[in-house]
């Protein structure tokens, strides 16, 4: 999935500018066209969960992005957990047969990435830190 269109914002923020916001962004979308699948009788359930789990990462991310080195740490600790919960609530949606193990797959590998990408920019906040 691509994000972005031909069309350019004329305001732009710093946290943009981040491969692990935009490719959380990118996760959210993906996730939010898998739950459409979903019986209905998840809509306030699982769906309801995976979309806000997903959508946290990059939300948490932007949010954090403009406080202080230590609160950034924070809410990127905070991502790092949404990215992780994404991976149950794929599960779940897998075993209930709403997804295919190949779309389980897909999620897990945007999370194995956003958590390798979200680790390694909390270290090298950590170091400016201590």
């Amino acid at each position: 999935m691509e994000l972005g269109s031909s069309m350019k914002s004329n305001y732009h923020f710093k946290f943009e500018d981040l491969q692990v916001y935009n490719k959380s962004i990118e996760f959210g979308e993906y996730v939010h066209i898998l739950v459409r699948k979903f019986p209905k009788v998840e809509r306030f359930e699982l769906i309801s969960q995976f979309k806000r789990a997903a959508d946290s990462v990059g939300l948490n991310i932007a949010e954090g992005s403009s406080g202080t080195d230590r609160q950034f740490h924070n809410y990127l600790g905070n991502a790092w957990h949404s990215a992780e919960e994404c991976v149950a609530a794929s599960t779940k949606a897998r075993l209930r047969e709403y997804i295919s193990f190949q779309e389980d797959e897909e999620v897990r590998k945007y999370v194995t990435e956003l958590s390798k990408m979200i680790t390694s920019l909390r270290n090298k906040i950590s170091k400016r830190i201590n």
